[in-house]
């Protein structure tokens, strides 16, 4: 269940019992006559974490309702969407591996480590594809279409991501607009469904996913944060890899838009000796990794400011507990 404060127990349950409805969606629709198949999609339910994107449709679904936040105000078009976001969201996350060499994901070895990369990748893609089979079955054109163009969006984003590996010029611009893509698409248009299906004009349904996307944005650059200084335990996924593959992550950019001269000079050594401890070190002292997560609670309270639009409902004050918890998390 959400980890909640006590006055949102009620909330949380409703929202529990219906995400117990899209886990059986989701295995539901990637059931096969395939025993290997079926084993491949079993190891990947494992991945399941906070189903942040789902939980956000179905928040966001009730929030525009308002009390009383029973559950009553959601459709089998909310379930359906939930399920797709989530499907979508774990295909990138079983090509991510991939492309990051992981190893370990949710305590557990990664799909890559125990089948090979090409597994993953037509895992990655069978998840994708069976996406796409349920959202067509929702009888929505305008679905399948936002959704399309939201899964462009995040390959385009892992694109440019790619492109700019090792690049120690990039800048922040370039950097939020690639985790604009490649993150806070997906979480925004969950929230910009959810909101569509309860009946929200298009200003409301506008200002849900600017919620999302801000959401979004601050969970990966914690994101960030936790693959530099994480605990691995704590975790629950091989940390170190933004370093080891090339990425340039906020902290390091903030850094290094502030060094010149020989102390620059260092700190490109610790980059590319891809010595982990001592850029971990550098960046906490020079204060970038405070700066990071400064950053990340300004969009979380920009995010928070989208929700005055809503009727006030317990649905709502969850929204706001989630939002905070983004910034909060250490896994």
């Amino acid at each position: 269940m959400l980890q909640t404060a006590p006055e949102h127990i009620q909330i949380a349950k409703v929202v529990h019992h219906e995400l117990e409805k899209v886990e059986r969606i989701f295995c539901e629709q990637l059931a096969s006559d395939l025993p290997v198949v079926n084993d491949l999609c079993h190891h990947v339910e494992r991945y399941r974490g906070k189903m942040l994107r789902p939980s956000m449709v179905l928040l966001t679904g009730l929030a525009v309702s308002g009390e009383p936040c029973d559950g009553s105000a959601l459709l089998p078009e909310h379930l359906t969407v939930a399920t797709v976001v989530e499907m979508i969201h774990m295909a990138t996350l079983v090509h991510d591996d991939v492309l990051d060499e992981a190893s370990v994901r949710r305590r557990g070895a990664t799909v890559n480590t125990l089948r090979g990369n090409e597994t993953a990748v037509m895992l990655g893609d069978y998840l994708i594809s069976n996406a796409f089979h349920l959202c067509s079955r929702a009888g929505d054109p305008l679905l399948n279409e936002m959704l399309g163009q939201v899964t462009n969006t995040l390959c385009e984003g892992e694109l440019v991501q790619l492109s700019h590996r090792d690049d120690l010029s990039l800048d922040q611009a370039t950097y939020i607009e690639i985790v604009r893509r490649k993150t806070a698409a997906l979480v925004g248009v969950s929230c910009r469904l959810g909101a569509r299906f309860s009946g929200a004009d298009d200003a409301l349904q506008d200002a849900m996913d600017r919620f999302g996307s801000s959401l979004g944005i601050a969970f990966q650059i914690q994101d960030d944060l936790l693959d530099l200084a994480g605990d691995p335990d704590v975790v629950g996924k091989s940390i170190g890899r933004d370093l080891a593959t090339g990425k340039m992550t906020l902290p390091v950019i903030l850094h290094l838009a502030s060094e010149v001269g020989h102390a620059r000079g260092e700190t490109l050594r610790l980059i590319e000796a891809r010595d982990a401890d001592g850029l971990r070190r550098r960046l906490i002292e020079d204060g970038a990794v405070d700066r990071a997560r400064a950053h990340a609670e300004e969009l979380v309270s920009e995010a928070k400011l989208e929700l005055e639009r809503l009727p006030m409902s317990s649905a709502r004050d969850l929204l706001g507990t989630l939002a905070d918890a983004v910034i909060s998390r250490e896994a």
